[in-house]
């Protein structure tokens, strides 16, 4: 119990409230940008439909009218654990092991980019 109260108070007030806040359009518009950007690829409406998993007909389109009034909770939650590709956007708390006593301060920075790293390979997966 302490070491949580702990690990949550050295995360920043902002860093709580993107994991839990709902992802707008205009969000998701940069986030299609960041994850181009993280591959090195422009993605497509079409792309961004195949990383949630939307139906290939009508996916595009769905996209399009989340770029406006923003994506279901389900793909937000979806689309945020796959932002972590970008060094544009923060490693979610849920998935930073880097932090832990047992990692060395001086291997963190080379973990963290081999775990990008890893994030941008599944999103080059799921696009395949």
């Amino acid at each position: 119990m302490k070491n949580s109260l702990r690990r949550e108070t050295s995360r920043t007030a902002q860093e709580r409230q993107l994991e839990s806040a709902p992802m707008t359009g205009p969000e998701l518009k940069q986030l299609r940008v960041d994850l181009g950007d993280a591959i090195g690829t422009t993605l497509s409406a079409a792309d961004m439909a195949k990383l949630c998993g939307l139906a290939s007909g009508d996916g595009a389109d769905t996209i399009r009218r989340w770029e406006v009034a923003g994506p279901s909770l389900a793909a937000a939650e979806l689309l945020r654990i796959l932002a972590m590709a970008s060094d544009r956007h923060p490693i979610l708390e849920k998935f930073n092991v880097f932090d832990r006593f047992n990692i060395p301060d001086n291997e963190r920075p080379a973990r963290r980019e081999e775990f990008r790293e890893k994030m941008r390979d599944e999103v080059r997966r799921r696009l395949a």
